[in-house]
């Protein structure tokens, strides 16, 4: 499932490519995603000028000034841009028409993305008014995560993937940042004391930089917007790392299900 650095490395990649675009529609191919995409797109969309292209948790925001084009990528979803004659592959659901014999193209093969019209704030949409901080933003600090932790007995990992208490730290980076941290995916939150909570909000940090820098990481059907594998997979020192030696002690990572997501850890280096 595309995370935040995924999300970041598209909205990034296609910005560029929008910014200042008059649209000249949309071809809705397949409509059925998550929820269905509006039947009006193409009419809505035909010369409305993208003012700008951002991201709030695993959410791209296309700005057309007083409305917004809302994406989620789904488990499986990927954004191109193409030539408009390029033949569509199966799965290539929704292009967003640039004007400039170019599209932007959705591409889902489990259709549980999204492709919403927002008018108005934004921020003001059920699915983003009750989300948490952004993982990067300066304002959130171990303090913040320590509050947020106190009274709660779930697991840390499921805590920190949780997008009401923060956004976009998602499978992958929750076992890669608590390996950094050297904390228990199991741990009980509000047993980490203030000086874990400061380094763990560190760990979230510097990986989803690391990650950032090195474009995501590609398992499954994650591309780049240029059509180009991210390569932090290749970084990975616990996830799918299962039965293999600790890159830090030598010690054998273990993987257990955890909120029916795979979870992996060192049980040396991670207490």
């Amino acid at each position: 499932m595309p995370e935040l650095p995924e999300v970041e490395t598209a909205c990034r990649g296609i910005g560029p490519h929008l910014l200042g675009r008059i649209l000249a529609g949309a071809r809705v191919r397949e409509s059925r995603l998550r929820w269905p995409v509006p039947p009006d797109l193409d009419a809505q969309l035909r010369g409305r000028r993208v003012a700008g292209v951002s991201r709030r948790g695993k959410y791209i925001l296309i700005d057309l000034a007083d409305t917004h084009l809302l994406l989620h990528l789904g488990m499986s979803g990927s954004l191109s841009v193409v030539d408009t004659d390029t033949s569509p592959r199966k799965h290539d659901h929704v292009d967003i028409l640039l004007g400039d014999g170019r599209a932007l193209r959705l591409h889902d093969p489990r259709r549980f993305g999204a492709l919403l019209l927002v008018p108005g704030l934004p921020e003001q949409h059920p699915l983003l008014r009750d989300l948490g901080p952004e993982p990067l933003d300066a304002a959130w600090t171990g303090a913040a995560l320590w509050c947020a932790t106190r009274g709660r007995t779930a697991p840390i990992k499921t805590v920190i993937m949780d997008a009401h208490t923060v956004v976009g730290v998602g499978n992958i980076y929750a076992s890669e940042a608590l390996f950094r941290a050297g904390i228990r995916p199991g741990t009980p939150a509000q047993r980490l004391s203030r000086p874990a909570c400061e380094r763990l909000v560190a760990a979230i940090r510097e990986t989803l930089q690391e990650a950032l820098a090195a474009g995501g990481s590609s398992l499954r059907d994650y591309v780049q917007a240029n059509g180009e594998l991210g390569c932090f997979q290749l970084e990975h020192r616990v996830y799918g790392r299962d039965g293999q030696p600790c890159l830090a002690c030598g010690g054998e990572i273990r993987m257990a299900r955890m909120g029916q997501r795979s979870t992996f850890w060192c049980p040396r280096c991670q207490r």
